[in-house]
């Protein structure tokens, strides 16, 4: 089976690996996409690669391996400041060694009671971990300084989180603290262990012949973006799907041991706001004016067909308990991949490619073509041709399905 467009790959990727992101796509294949664009083109001068939805960093960091200079955009705090730290691969492999190092032996010396968690964190925790990690987040707390090697440190705590949980995490983004690992974790040693090995992968990309060209941005892909007109010759990323996921949601954890959230509603105020409107939680004070946004000219090019969607989709909840806001989601999420568009228009170079990694969906049952949707937008703001090559199948074992739509994901390209 074809695992380019999922993250599976990455799991053995050096650098890619450190923090499992439920979203994303093979690093390996972003290299070999990136790279046959490069020289397809003569290797010019100036050559440069954008993801406009960073995620775990993965255009980034194959771009590096190639040698060409990129710019992601992630608005997401947390992962922005995760890929932020992956991008620091070039630092020197044993002082940020010895940063973590220094930040566990306080940790070690810590005696105080611990923070005020919310319910999530101590459902998901035994005591002696949760003292553990309490005292590692007072210890970079105590350390924190602008440097790589803090950074670096920093979300080696970040990705141990998950590890030294006993909770379950299922395929989907919720943690279920009601269902147990066999084997955890225990906090110190996995921190140390992941020291050891973010700095073995700092060895082996620094000794790859990879250049380290690569910057993210805290920028909204639906904003434009200043200074970048003309400059991109290469779009290569992975968009939020149509299907419901909440990115906000899938971090709770995370956040809530930082301390940076104190329960569900503070999602909202600092990450949902800031993201394409995919999952019902986001759209729910728009729902009134639904019919209205429809009516926007940037959904013109497909206004009859996403209409007919969205009454078929508001009828159906109708017969569902949740009663979702489905058909308000759908045409926030177009609007907002039409806004993105519009800006990546004016990025692109003449000649330039897009590719988004990407997949349909049908909430409620209700079918949604997002990759014919999808190429007639970017038709609309300026792009040329479009195609669509399907990498795989979905939602075709129908045991625990909510519905028997066939869907299907691969890779969307779009002509400059």
């Amino acid at each position: 089976m074809d695992t380019s467009t999922t993250f599976a790959d990455n799991l053995k990727l050096p650098i890619h690996r450190w923090y499992r992101y439920t979203a994303g796509y093979s690093g390996q294949w972003a290299e070999d996409v990136i790279r046959q664009d490069y020289e397809r083109k003569g290797k010019p001068k100036g050559y440069k690669v954008l993801d406009p939805f960073a995620g775990s960093g993965t255009t980034m960091l194959a771009a590096d391996q190639t040698g060409v200079a990129s710019l992601g955009f992630e608005s997401h705090p947390l992962v922005n400041r995760i890929d932020a730290a992956k991008l620091s691969w070039n630092t020197d492999a044993l002082a940020f060694a010895a940063k973590g190092q220094e930040i566990a032996d306080l940790a070690m010396s810590i005696d105080e009671p611990l923070y005020e968690y919310p319910p999530l964190v101590e459902k998901c925790y035994s005591p002696e971990n949760l003292l553990e990690i309490d005292h590692l987040r007072k210890a970079l707390e105590r350390t924190k300084e602008d440097s790589p090697e803090y950074l670096l440190a920093w979300v080696a705590f970040v990705c141990i989180l998950r590890s030294v949980s006993h909770a379950g995490t299922a395929t989907w983004q919720y943690v279920l603290p009601s269902r147990t690992k066999a084997k955890v974790s225990d906090t110190l040693k996995a921190y140390l262990r992941q020291i050891d090995l973010m700095a073995d992968d700092m060895i082996f990309m620094q000794n790859s012949g990879a250049l380290k060209l690569s910057q993210v941005a805290a920028q909204d892909s639906r904003e434009r973006y200043s200074g970048l007109d003309g400059e991109v010759n290469l779009v290569l990323t992975s968009p939020p799907y149509a299907n419901n996921y909440d990115y906000a949601d899938a971090t709770r954890l995370e956040l809530s041991v930082l301390g940076d959230i104190k329960g569900w509603g503070d999602l909202q105020s600092l990450v949902r706001s800031n993201l394409v409107r995919s999952c019902s939680q986001a759209v729910s004070k728009e729902k009134p004016h639904t019919y209205e946004f429809i009516e926007d000219p940037l959904l013109a090019p497909i206004h009859d067909e996403i209409l007919d969607v969205c009454k078929r989709m508001e009828a159906e909840r109708e017969n569902h308990g949740g009663k979702k806001n489905y058909h308000t989601m759908i045409v926030l999420y177009f609007l907002d991949l039409a806004k993105v568009f519009v800006n990546l228009r004016a990025y692109c170079k003449p000649g330039s490619r897009v590719c988004f990694v990407i997949g349909d969906s049908a909430p409620y049952g209700v079918y949604v073509p997002v990759d014919d949707w999808l190429g007639r937008l970017a038709q609309a703001a300026g792009f040329g041709d479009y195609t669509f090559e399907k990498t795989r199948d979905r939602n075709i074992k129908w045991k625990n399905r909510k519905h028997r739509v066939p869907l299907k994901e691969g890779y969307l390209w779009m002509e400059g």
